[in-house]
C-alpha cells in the first residue's frame, strides 16, 4: 500500500513540474536586437562543408611568408601591418582581394585561369592597373 501512495505522490509531482516547465517556456521564440557593433580580431565566412569563404583580418607586419607559411630569409621585404578582406572560391584560392596599409592599398581580381588577375593598386601618390591574361602576357598601365 506504501508503495502504491508513493508511486501516486511521485506521479503527480511529476506532472506538476511538467505543466509549470510548459507554462513558463511556451513564449514564442524571438531574435534579440541586433548588437550595434561587432569587435573582433578578425571574420571569417563559412559555408555549409565549413570552408572559408571570405574573410576579413589584420595582418601583423612581419617579413613576407611563403605559400607554406614559413618565413623568407633575412634580407627580403618586411610588410607592413595591413587589413585585408578576401572573397575564397569554392576550391580554397582567393579570388577578390582588397587590402589596405599605410602606405598603399590595392584590389586583386583573380581570374578562374591562372595567371589570369587584374591588380588596382595606389602607393607612395603612384597608382597602376596590372592586367595578365591566361598566357601570361601582362600589361600595365600608369596615368
Amino acid at each position: 500500500m506504501k508503495k502504491t501512495h508513493a508511486l501516486a505522490a511521485l506521479t503527480l509531482v511529476n506532472l506538476g513540474m511538467l505543466i509549470f516547465v510548459l507554462l513558463h517556456h511556451a513564449a514564442p521564440v524571438r531574435a534579440s536586437e541586433p548588437a550595434p557593433v561587432v569587435r573582433a580580431h578578425a571574420l571569417e565566412i563559412v559555408d555549409s562543408q565549413g570552408k572559408v569563404r571570405a574573410s576579413i583580418s589584420v595582418i601583423p607586419e612581419g617579413p613576407a611568408r611563403r605559400a607554406d607559411g614559413s618565413i623568407t630569409e633575412h634580407g627580403l621585404k618586411v610588410f607592413p601591418e595591413a587589413v585585408v578582406l578576401r572573397l575564397i572560391r569554392p576550391d580554397g584560392r582567393p579570388s577578390v582581394k582588397i587590402a589596405t596599409t599605410e602606405q598603399a592599398s590595392g584590389i586583386d581580381l583573380s581570374g578562374g585561369i591562372d595567371p589570369t588577375y587584374m591588380v588596382l593598386s595606389s602607393e607612395a601618390g603612384e597608382t597602376s592597373l596590372t592586367m595578365t591574361n591566361k598566357d601570361g602576357r601582362r600589361q600595365v598601365i600608369k596615368p
